[in-house]
């Protein structure tokens, strides 16, 4: 005779369990007994909570209906006393509605059933006429009930709430008891569907490019490698679209976009995580002004489309105003201001070495002129940058796909975008001569050999897409993640539905 494995309610691991979770197994082999399924396919569910209230919401006080609906939700709230039980069931959206569950209505077994079998955080059916209790609570008076899905761990309670790491680790109980999260969770869509419309509105196309690639191009950041065992080779996940979009515009996609997640092997804080989302466009003929102008509007859009109005209303009641035109100011004009000594695009790398001393500031001897650069100015602005600030003029050695400034030596047409003290986007006029493009490239790999783990390398491919002839564009990148920040004043992993997180610890 064949062995059969023992049911899990048997294994002695049982006894090593919590009380409550030990008590809850124990309720689902008794349920099991009795021949009552704990996890059935299906349960009778003819209306949605939401659809009732709306539907019967108004509603005066002690008034039966006549109406019976079947109803289904996860029991958050439930007090058993003598021959009337009542529940608050609450559905997915955070809708809720009382359940009240009398002896004569439902009969002694059930009743007793429901008393001594159901849990809080059970999901069940119940089935009944829809009225208004004596004092005045929207209800469904139960005919019948059903078990939709037994809980065998508690929820947590008022008195304990979840820290952030847990909130994080396990965010699919976050969504069960914490209003603003299933508040955040709903506000992407909005967003994404915003910028969306916003893109769409200027004719733009939205497209598709490889997240796995055969080398990472794009931007200044060390890549995740893999391999493919099909293509026999090294492969790399994506740390930007752009090489790809660019080489649509080459191809006559004028203007494109692409809402994409990118993924760099970097430090991760409260606006850095290794995996996010971001969006890159391009428009042929444009600028690194007419690219600001199109952050400005996707910002503003959304703000639009989620408040009502361009004040973004924070989840710690703060209000930030996103409205109006926005601010300018010079890189090397705030790092002057920041240091108290003129700065320039042409201040030898020894002297800023000099300065960065002065500021405390540990120095990376690999760090090249425009490198360092960024670095102070990112030391003397730290937290200063809340209001909405384009920060214009970028060094030329740390930025080797964007066109060289129009007027001032050194300097790139690059602008970054600033709110709430962190980086939200960045716009630049882009290069599109071959040659130039080649020569950048060639120093990024140079820069590389001496172990730069963060410069670009020489994209043959890209640069035979350009050689076919790149129309002058301007360019745009702006975190989806951190835009979501901008708009709560949350931190990148409350934006984030399931953030990476280290493993827990057995």
């Amino acid at each position: 005779m064949a062995e059969t494995n023992p049911p899990i309610d048997a294994v002695d691991i049982q006894d090593d369990l919590p009380e409550q979770l030990r008590i809850r197994r124990e309720k689902r082999a008794g349920l099991l007994e009795k021949g009552v399924e704990p996890y059935p396919v299906s349960v009778p569910r003819t209306q949605s909570l939401t659809h009732i209230r709306q539907k019967y919401g108004e509603l005066e006080i002690d008034v039966a209906t006549g109406v019976v609906e079947s109803v289904a939700g996860r029991i958050i709230f439930k007090r058993d006393t003598g021959k009337l039980c009542f529940a608050t069931l609450r559905e997915g959206d955070g809708t809720e509605l009382q359940a009240m569950f009398s002896l004569d209505k439902v009969g002694e077994d059930s009743l007793a059933s429901w008393k001594s079998d159901i849990d809080l955080g059970d999901m069940v059916s119940v089935t009944g006429e829809i009225i208004t209790s004596k004092r005045g609570e929207l209800s469904i008076l139960a005919s019948g009930w059903a078990l939709a899905a037994k809980a065998l761990r508690p929820l947590p309670n008022d008195h304990k709430p979840m820290s952030e790491e847990t909130r994080v680790r396990m965010r699919y109980v976050d969504l069960i008891v914490r209003p603003e999260a299933r508040s955040n969770a709903r506000l992407r869509p909005a967003v994404m569907r915003s910028l969306r419309e916003t893109f769409q509105s200027r004719e733009y196309l939205e497209v598709e490019t490889p997240m796995l690639q055969v080398q990472p191009g794009g931007a200044a950041a060390r890549p995740f490698k893999t391999f493919s065992n099909a293509y026999d080779i090294d492969l790399y996940l994506r740390i930007a679209p752009e090489l790809f979009l660019k080489r649509c515009v080459v191809g006559g996609i004028e203007r494109v976009f692409e809402i994409n997640r990118n993924f760099r092997n970097e430090g991760a804080d409260s606006s850095h995580s290794p995996e996010f989302a971001m969006i890159e466009s391009y428009e042929a003929y444009g600028d690194w002004r007419t690219k600001a102008e199109l952050a400005r509007s996707l910002v503003q859009d959304a703000a639009m489309n989620i408040f009502g109005s361009h004040i973004a209303r924070h989840h710690d009641g703060r209000e930030s105003d996103l409205g109006g035109s926005w601010r300018e100011i010079s890189l090397y004009d705030a790092i002057s201001e920041g240091v108290g000594e003129p700065v320039t695009a042409l201040t030898p790398v020894h002297e800023l070495k000099k300065i960065a001393e002065k500021l405390g500031m540990k120095v990376d001897p690999s760090w090249i002129q425009g490198k360092l650069a960024e670095e102070i100015f990112e030391h003397v602005s730290a937290g200063s940058l809340n209001e909405p600030t384009f920060v214009m003029g970028f060094p030329i050695d740390n930025a080797p796909l964007v066109r060289a400034h129009r007027d001032l030596p050194g300097v790139v047409e690059k602008w970054d975008l600033y709110i709430d003290g962190f980086e939200l986007a960045t716009g630049y006029s882009e290069l599109i001569d071959p040659v130039i493009q080649r020569e950048r490239l060639v120093e990024q790999a140079r820069l590389g050999a001496k172990g730069d783990v963060e410069a670009m390398r020489v994209d043959e491919d890209f640069l035979r897409a350009m050689e076919y002839g790149m129309p002058p564009m301007g360019g745009l990148g702006m975190g989806v993640d951190r835009l979501l920040m901008a708009l709560t004043g949350l931190g990148i992993r409350e934006t984030i539905l399931f953030p990476l997180v280290k493993p827990e610890v057995e």
